[in-house]
């Protein structure tokens, strides 16, 4: 009887064992992703990775979110041999990708469908052209925000004004913002004004649109002392502190930058087109940027990210496959999609139901959008900029004029460019 019983339990191990193999022999390849996210988002981007692994047979993704200290800890992981497979980088580090830690995707996007995530015909060259070094695409954009004016209609209303409309001027502009700048309360003293700016928006869209450039095609002079370029700091400068239109950067600092006009007491704001000021601030519209009077270009700044692979990645192959499906998920959850063929007002509703009054105007802004050149010397560049010109003035630190200040200070931002 005992025999019996020992021949009956081997013949169902034997039986078992054939069934149990093919399950081992698909154990997919694990593929860690990075992000900044946070506990609300991580969690809105997990479901998308929850599709992507449902998907796949051959890798499944683990997200490892690092919501402070992001680029710290990047570097430190990438540097000490723990990097993982895939990161989110934001365009102002993209210039990584010439210390060669990041896989060049030359391989992985050849002879991908058209209008997928893969198509790089797909993407506005501007935007694309961030997570590009000499040519070699080393990453996928995933959001191109450009900025817009998020304005109070309840405090034009009150002021009497017109709404803006696609097509205003920098003249336009400026006239709303003194009228909207007022004491309300009779007390001597200016409690709502008509805009704010304090480095941001970027000063560098008012250069572009005045016909200026702040890095020359070839990346090796920085002509920031161009009558174009001057023209656009010299708006840049009826705007940032000045009591006829903004808060002193002091009010800025008690009060809060965005905050202000959230409470209402800053009519106009100029912020990316991601934000919640919209649906967040009752009565409040989008409207394009307004354009320089005598080019009439509208070119505004779109801050842009992508998802890159380390170089280090062991699983090149998958981690390729998995971040096509990634891309493609997350271009159809955040706004706005750098894909030429994803720039409808549809598209945007469907990944942003919230922002359906806002859409037709965030879609009109999407042709002129702009992002920053990317280069290695992006930073010590940038420092110069801000250190030697931008805020001396802003700050009213010299009694030198925008066009003395920028002739000075020109050389230096050319040696930053060449290393000089």
């Amino acid at each position: 009887m005992k025999r019996s019983k020992l021949l009956a339990l081997l013949l169902i191990i034997a039986i078992a064992i054939p069934a149990l193999t093919p399950t081992l022999a698909q154990d997919k390849v694990k593929l860690r992703i990075a992000t900044w996210t946070g506990v609300g988002e991580a969690a809105e981007f997990q479901l998308i990775i929850d599709k992507v692994n449902a998907a796949s047979t051959e890798y499944e993704v683990i997200h490892e979110p690092i919501p402070s200290d992001y680029m710290t800890q990047v570097k430190t992981q990438l540097a000490g041999g723990t990097a993982a497979d895939m990161y989110w980088i934001g365009n102002e580090d993209l210039a990584l990708a010439s210390e060669g830690v990041f896989m060049p995707l030359t391989d992985c996007l050849k002879d991908q469908p058209a209008n997928t995530a893969g198509d790089v015909n797909d993407y506005y060259p501007s935007i694309l052209a961030t997570a590009t070094q000499d040519g070699v695409v080393y990453g996928l954009p995933w959001i191109a925000q450009p900025v817009v004016v998020y304005y109070n209609k309840t405090l034009f209303d009150a002021a009497k004004l017109e709404y803006p409309k696609a097509g205003w001027t920098w003249d336009d502009f400026l006239a709303d913002a003194k009228a909207l700048t007022k004491d309300i309360n009779g007390d001597g003293k200016t409690d709502q004004w008509g805009f704010t700016a304090n480095g941001w928006p970027p000063p560098q869209m008012f250069i572009w649109q005045a016909g200026g450039q702040l890095i020359s095609d070839d990346l090796k002079t920085a002509p920031i002392d161009s009558p174009e370029a001057i023209e656009g700091i010299n708006f840049y400068l009826k705007l940032a502190y000045n009591p006829e239109v903004s808060p002193s950067s002091d009010v800025i600092k008690e009060q809060g930058f965005d905050a202000m006009y959230r409470a209402g007491k800053v009519a106009m704001f100029m912020g990316g087109a991601a934000d919640g000021l919209d649906f967040e601030v009752e009565n409040s519209a989008v409207v394009s940027v307004p354009v320089n009077p005598r080019t009439k270009d509208g070119t505004t700044f779109a801050w842009t990210a992508s998802t890159v692979i380390s170089a280090n990645t062991q699983n090149p192959e998958l981690a390729c496959k998995a971040l096509l499906a990634l891309t493609e998920g997350i271009q159809n959850w955040k706004i706005v999609s750098p894909r030429i063929s994803q720039s409808t007002v549809e598209h945007l509703i469907a990944s942003a139901p919230k922002k359906k009054d806002s859409a037709e105007a965030i879609i009109a802004a999407v042709p002129s959008m702009r992002a920053f050149t990317i280069i290695p010397q992006l930073g010590a560049w940038g420092d110069i900029f801000w250190n030697k010109l931008m805020n001396p003035l802003l700050n009213k630190e010299t009694d030198k004029t925008a066009e003395e200040l920028a002739k000075e200070v020109r050389p230096l931002m050319d040696a930053a460019l060449t290393g000089q």
